[in-house]
């Protein structure tokens, strides 16, 4: 017993050198992020499609949260998504176009939407969790379309205004704050999230996801875990919906429907889960697909995008993820090697 209580410590020191292995920022990391800032200034005539494309990616990490840590398959993220958007328009249109506000009614919307839903989610599993999310999602799409004294029905949500950022930058029909605006949002949500997967909480689900009973046989309480994880994954769809509703200045039943959650879902599956970029690879290669396909065959391009999502899924959908990994282990490494080698020259005599 002395050598197990003696070992504690050192357990302790293993963990919390992971973790902070795991929280330090790579070489390729402080690149991407700084080729994200140069976009705005390289293409200025491209921010809208760049917009949506952000837009995309808060989803898609939304569902990177709870699929690629937690292991909860979804259908059904459109439900939040499109609750966050109608109700920071509906905001927008009778209170305030205040957008930071109007951004926070959208997280909380889709966070009180995925809480109230997510105690569904505890029974069954991998195919129940599919057919309860898919059947939620249905639900909100229905109300949102017989509500039309509200929603605008079929017609879609009119009448959106959006006041100046902070009073100053206006939304213009360019895109060039609009982009900037969820650039930048979506920065503070993936801080947001990458401080949580390098967390304990973020270990714990880790935990869930590979065995749910050995985790709750060592103390996780795996209820609750998920339905903490579910319910912030639903604000990140919710401030989707929002910056979609601030930005696009409209909002149609297309938010709710079976095809927004396809499509953020098929954007993850693109990009790889379980490490936070693959959402936003996967929204900018998506899209970049999509947009050069419809150029190139008007009539048929989604046929071409499904024999090239089917070549994908075959060759290996963990390649993108394993080759941004072993590219930043590399770098990492000839930053070390450098950072050594700077250190015993200023050392020598």
């Amino acid at each position: 017993m002395q050598t197990s209580h003696s070992a504690i410590p050192a357990l302790k020191q293993r963990v919390s050198d992971v973790m902070r292995r795991s929280a330090r920022w790579s070489v390729l990391e402080l690149a991407f992020w700084a080729l994200a800032l140069a976009s705005w200034f390289l293409f200025p005539n491209q921010h809208l499609i760049l917009t949506e494309i952000v837009g995309f990616a808060i989803l898609a990490l939304s569902i990177d949260l709870i699929l690629g840590y937690a292991g909860i398959v979804s259908l059904g993220q459109a439900a939040m998504y499109g609750v966050g958007a109608y109700a920071s328009g509906l905001f927008s249109i009778h209170v305030t176009g205040e957008p930071l506000s109007g951004l926070v009614v959208g997280a909380l919307s889709g966070a009180v939407v995925a809480f109230l839903t997510s105690f569904l989610l505890l029974r069954g599993g991998d195919l129940t969790r599919l057919m309860v999310t898919l059947g939620v999602a249905a639900v909100f799409a229905e109300i949102a379309n017989q509500a039309n004294w509200l929603t605008g029905g079929a017609d879609g949500l009119q009448g959106i205004t959006i006041e100046p950022l902070f009073g100053v930058f206006d939304f213009d029909i360019y895109g060039h704050t609009g982009y900037a605006y969820s650039l930048a949002v979506l920065f503070l949500l993936f801080l947001l999230a990458r401080l949580i997967v390098s967390s304990p909480f973020g270990y714990s689900l880790k935990a869930i996801r590979d065995n749910p009973l050995r985790a709750s046989a060592v103390g996780v309480p795996v209820n609750a875990r998920l339905v903490a994880i579910y319910t912030l994954s639903g604000a990140y769809a919710g401030i989707a919906g929002a910056l979609f509703a601030q930005t696009q200045q409209f909002i149609s039943l297309d938010a709710l429907s079976f095809q927004k959650s396809a499509d953020s879902l098929m954007i993850l599956v693109i990009g790889g889960t379980g490490y936070l970029y693959g959402g936003i690879i996967g929204a900018l290669v998506y899209e970049l697909i999509q947009d050069g396909l419809s150029s190139l065959t008007p009539q048929y391009w989604q046929f071409w995008l499904g024999m090239l999502l089917v070549a994908f899924v075959l060759i290996g959908r963990d390649r993108p993820r394993q080759l941004v990994l072993s590219l930043s282990a590399r770098l990492t490494t000839i930053r070390g090697n450098l950072f050594r080698g700077r250190t015993s020259t200023r050392r020598a005599p």
